[in-house]
C-alpha cells in the first residue's frame, strides 16, 4: 500500500484533488474551475476528469474531501448552496466505489480548513482553537483537547450562524443577525453599496485584488486601504462582528487561539483592528483574555491539507467508524 492519501477539496470556484504525504505535503495537484449550472453527473465527470489528470496511483492509504454543505455527515451525501447540480450527491459513496479498500472520509471544507491549520499551520500545538473561514461565506471547525470536535450532525464550530445582531440583517439561514449575514464577503459588499460606496478601479499589488470597478469584497478592502471612508467603515463593520462573535467562542469553548483565513482575512489591519477591539471589550474574565487571534498561515493547498489529514491523523480528526 502507497503512503500517499489522495485528497478532494470541492468548493463553488475550483474543485482541487492532489496527494499528499503522511507529513501532510502536498507532493502533487491538480485543479480545474467549477462549471457553473452543470448537473451532477456533469460535476461528477469534471471530478473524475481531474483525478485522471492527477494520475493517481492504485494503492492509497486513503481518501479525504473537502466539500462545501450541507451534508449528511459522516455518510457524505452533499448538497452544496453554491453548486445546485448537486442536491443530494452520494460524493463519498461514489468515490469509495472508484477506490475501493481504502478509507474515504469527509467533512465540511471550513471544518478542513480548520483542520489543516491544527495540524501543519498557525495552530500548531494548540490544544483548544476555532479555525475560522471568512470569505463568501463564514465557517469554522473547532478543536479541544487537541481533537476534531464533531458535534452532533459534523457541525460543530459552525460560527457563522453565531447572532452577533438580533436586529441586523437577514441570513440566509433564515435567522437575522448571523456574523455570516454580516461578515461575509457579498453582503459586505451589499451594505456599502447601500451606504453609498462607489467602487475604484485602482489594484492593489499583489495576487489579492484584481477586480476594477466591481462591486466586491476585495475591491472593497483594496478600496478601504485606499482610504475610502464607506469602504473603511465597512471593513470596521465586519471587524467588529467577528471580534463580537469570536469572544461568544471563546467564553464557552475556553479557546487559547483562533485562526482567521479565506479572502475576507488578506485584508489585514483593515479587519484584524476592529476584530481585537470588539474582542477584548468582550473577553472581560480572566481565561478569555489570553486568547489570541492570528491569521491562517497555510495557502490554496489547505483545504487539500486538511482533507488527508482525516485520513493521515485520524486519531485525531475523525471519529466515525466509517
Amino acid at each position: 500500500m502507497s503512503d500517499l492519501t489522495l485528497a478532494v477539496d470541492i468548493g463553488g470556484t475550483k474543485f482541487a484533488a492532489g496527494l499528499v504525504e503522511p507529513d501532510g505535503q502536498v507532493v502533487a495537484a491538480e485543479r480545474v474551475a467549477t462549471p457553473q449550472g452543470a448537473d451532477d453527473e456533469t460535476l461528477w465527470r469534471t471530478l473524475t476528469a481531474l483525478l485522471d489528470r492527477l494520475d493517481v496511483p492504485t494503492a492509497l492509504a486513503g481518501v479525504g474531501i473537502g466539500c462545501g454543505g450541507p451534508m449528511t455527515w459522516p455518510e457524505g451525501e452533499v448538497s452544496p448552496l453554491n453548486m445546485g447540480g448537486w442536491s443530494g450527491f452520494p460524493l463519498r459513496g461514489r468515490l469509495a466505489a472508484r477506490f475501493p479498500g481504502v478509507p474515504v472520509r469527509i467533512h465540511n471544507d471550513a471544518i478542513c480548513l480548520a483542520v489543516a491549520e491544527h495540524w501543519c499551520g498557525a495552530g500548531r500545538g494548540s490544544a483548544a482553537m476555532l479555525g475560522m473561514v471568512v470569505s463568501t461565506g463564514v465557517g469554522g471547525g473547532l478543536i479541544l483537547g487537541g481533537r476534531l470536535i464533531d458535534g452532533g450532525t459534523g457541525n460543530a464550530g459552525h460560527i457563522g450562524h453565531v447572532v452577533v445582531d438580533p436586529e441586523g440583517p437577514p441570513c440566509g439561514c433564515g435567522g437575522n443577525g448571523c456574523l455570516e449575514a454580516i461578515a461575509r464577503g457579498p453582503g459586505l459588499a451589499a451594505w456599502a453599496l447601500a451606504q453609498g460606496w462607489s467602487p475604484g478601479d485602482a489594484v492593489t499589488e499583489g495576487d489579492l485584488y484584481r477586480e476594477e470597478g466591481t462591486a466586491t469584497a476585495r475591491r472593497l478592502a483594496a478600496d478601504a486601504a485606499a482610504g475610502d471612508p464607506i469602504a473603511l467603515a465597512a471593513m470596521a463593520r465586519a471587524g467588529r462582528a467577528l471580534g463580537v462573535a469570536i469572544a461568544s467562542a471563546v467564553n464557552l469553548c475556553d479557546l487559547d487561539l483562533v485562526t482567521v483565513g479565506g479572502g475576507l482575512s488578506q485584508a489585514g489591519d483593515l479587519l484584524f483592528r476592529p476584530l481585537e477591539e470588539a474582542l477584548r471589550e468582550h473577553t472581560r474574565m480572566g481565561f478569555a483574555g489570553r486568547v489570541r487571534v492570528v491569521p491562517a498561515a497555510l495557502g490554496q493547498d489547505a483545504g487539500l491539507v486538511g482533507a488527508a489529514a482525516l485520513v493521515i491523523a485520524g486519531d485525531r480528526y475523525w471519529s466515525p467508524g466509517i
